[in-house]
This record gives structure tokens, sequence and C-alpha cells, in this order.
């Protein structure tokens, strides 16, 4: 096991065959581009590695509202915990999966850890302890687990068998479900928690409302993909406001390579009559119209069909910058940030340290560190540079 740090890696002391470069010219449908004072997700380099793995990493998190928790699943079953602050280590190995884990969520306090896996279980885990306090057999491959945001005592869990499964946290019972019409691949709780946002594995995605109180769920929305190819969502994630909807917005991805960013249709009418463009100070008007879930395709881009499932993830907000960018891995083996809003020069950067298809990537609360990991175990924390 080895932990780079960055001062290290910028000067070349760790010896490895490992490339370190954090832009390069390409082709020109993904030559990075820049454009303002002020660069677009620039990188001064790796801030550590984690190689301990010897599995495909297929998903990776940073602990809820935490800047330097970090944690790993693997196809090989295992959960790893780590801190990445300095010196970087691992906490804990938390081992009783005996497949692939394709997806875990922190608790808000980041005490828990729930994990859904190809083994048909869901499991619950003590961090402190690296103990499982429970598991939860299902009857197909659980695919996507969320932690409600506001009541942390209910598990959202989506599987093979088409089904969106509403768990009580505290006993392991199930309190409500709900059937889609294809295999749930994907989902994200909007920030109330009244909606929960699901990809399945024909391209669609589901709006589902959800009481927070009794957890109860009733199918809202459903957007229909318009790819010839029916192809699984790999990556839902929801954000409370962007600058270019000026509300709530969807990130979709699937894996014939449709970047997707929607808006809520009905909730864009109350924001363009003058609701305050931050939904935080005006939650009793503008949730009541978001919460009906209906979903307005904003701007999308096609990149190349994936190999491996591969997720993305909103970047940070840049106060300065009007695009809407997101970052993805790739089956080359670099992680890519692209400007949705740009018909040309979509790629603004690209960062290079792996050596095989990148699956996940993920931002930690401080929107200082991205974590990137790939098919054959490798963990690497970029830094960023800092911006005015």
């Amino acid at each position: 096991m080895q932990f780079f740090f960055s001062q290290d890696l910028q000067s070349g002391n760790p010896g490895s065959s490992r490339r370190t470069s954090f832009s390069s010219n390409a082709s020109d449908n993904d030559r990075p581009h820049q454009r303002g004072a002020e660069p677009a997700y620039s990188f001064i380099g790796m801030h550590c590695i984690f190689d301990q793995c010897k599995a495909s990493v297929t998903v990776v998190k940073f602990g809820h509202m935490s800047s330097d928790l970090l944690a790993y699943g693997a196809s090989d079953g295992t959960l790893t915990v780590c801190t990445v602050s300095e010196p970087p280590s691992v906490m804990t190995e938390l081992k009783g999966h005996s497949k692939d884990v394709t997806d875990f969520d922190f608790s808000s306090n980041n005490q828990y850890i729930a994990s859904s896996s190809m083994d048909k279980t869901v499991r619950v885990w003590v961090i402190s302890k690296g103990l499982c306090i429970r598991v939860i057999y299902g009857v197909s491959a659980q695919s996507c687990i969320r932690f409600h945001p506001v009541n942390n005592n209910f598990l959202s869990v989506g599987n093979a068998n088409k089904e969106v499964t509403v768990f009580n946290f505290s006993t392991g019972r199930i309190i409500n479900k709900t059937v889609l019409d294809s295999e749930v691949t994907s989902m994200d709780h909007d920030h109330t928690g009244q909606l929960i946002f699901c990809g399945d594995a024909q391209g669609c995605i589901y709006s589902i409302r959800m009481n927070s109180h009794t957890g109860a769920l009733s199918r809202s929305h459903r957007h229909r993909s318009t790819s010839k190819h029916k192809s699984p969502v790999t990556t839902v994630q929801y954000r409370s406001f962007s600058l270019l909807a000026r509300g709530p917005v969807l990130l979709t991805c699937t894996q014939d390579g449709n970047l997707s960013f929607f808006r809520s249709g009905v909730a864009m009418k109350e924001w363009e009559r003058g609701c305050h463009p931050y939904p935080y100070t005006h939650l009793g008007q503008c949730v009541a119209l978001e919460i009906q879930g209906y979903l307005t395709l904003r701007c999308s881009l096609k990149l190349n069909p994936r190999i491996h499932s591969i997720r993305a993830s909103f970047c940070p907000l840049l106060s300065l910058e009007k695009g809407e960018y997101i970052v993805t891995g790739s089956d080359d083996s670099n992680v890519y940030f692209y400007d949705l809003t740009r018909p040309k020069h979509t790629c603004v950067n690209k960062l290079q340290g792996h050596r095989f298809s990148v699956i996940g990537v993920a931002w930690n609360h401080g929107e200082n560190l991205l974590a990137s990991s790939d098919f054959y175990g490798t963990v690497i924390v970029w830094k960023r540079s800092k911006t005015s």
C-alpha cells in the first residue's frame, strides 16, 4: 500500500510510470479550451493516491459535508474508508459483500455508511468500528442507495427488479415501494427529500414523490429517452441551484455517452416571476412547484459510448463563469471537464494520471479536491488550484 503526497508527485519522487500531466493537446473535439481571466477547473497536481485495492473501484464519494473523509467501493465487495488530510491513510476496510459494491451513501453525521451490492443485499456499517450492523436481503441485485436528506431513518434503494424501496434504517423493514418500467440503475434525492429522481436501464428518468414523514411513494413523472439505443443511466445527480437554469437542475449520464442537463419546467415559471435566485430563501414558494417533478431538457452533450458504467458529476459553481460544468471519467483513462453550454470547445480541461478506464468521480465539500477511481483499483485525489 502506498500513499503519495502532492509535493512528491509534482517533483516526480515516487518514480512510478504513472503519468502526471494535467492538460494536454488533443484533437479539436477535446482540446482543453479556456475563456476569460479565470481558468476553468485547473489543478496543481495530485494530492494523494490510494492503490491498495486490487479490484475495479466502482464508486467513490466524500463524506457528507466533509472535506477529508473519503470512501470507495469495489467489484470485490469491499468498502474502503480513508482520510485525505495529511498524512492520508486508510481508516477501515468494510468486508461483507460477496459481489460488486454498486453504490453507497454516508449518513448526515458520517457515522454510518449504507451500501448496495450485486449480491442482492443492502448493508449498514458503523464507520468508527468497521462493523456491519444490519443486512437487508433482497431477491435481486441492489443497484443504488441514498439516505433521506432530512429524515436519516429512511433508506431509498433501487434494484434490478424494477423497484424503488424505502427501508426503515433502524429496523431494516420495508416502509413502502413503487415499481418502475425497467431495472433501476441510479438515483438521487432533491434537497427537501420530497422527490427521488431515478434512472433506469432503458435510459428513462423518473420523478417520484416521497412523504418525508411516512416514507410513502408515488410516481410523478417519467422523462422518456430520446436516444435510439436504450442505454442504462449511470448517473443521476440533483443540484438545488444553477446559474444557467436559475433554479433546481438534474444531471444525467447514460452508458452510451449522453450527458443531459434538466431543469424543473414548472419551477422555472416561479423563478422567472422574480423569485429570489437562491432557493434556500424561498422554499415555501419554489418547492411547492418543484415538487411536481416535471423535467425540461436544458442542454445535452454526446460523448463516445462507454464500455464501462462510468459516472459524471456537477462541478463547483464559479461566480464568474456562465456555463454549466461537469466532470466525468472515460475509457481512455482521462478525467474530462465539459461545459454543456458550449456548441464548440466543449472540453475545458482534462486530467491525466490513471492508466485504466476512469469510472468514478467525486468532489469534497470544500470543492478543492476531486477524487477519481479506475478499473484496476487506483483512486487519485487531485488538488484544485485556488481561484479568486
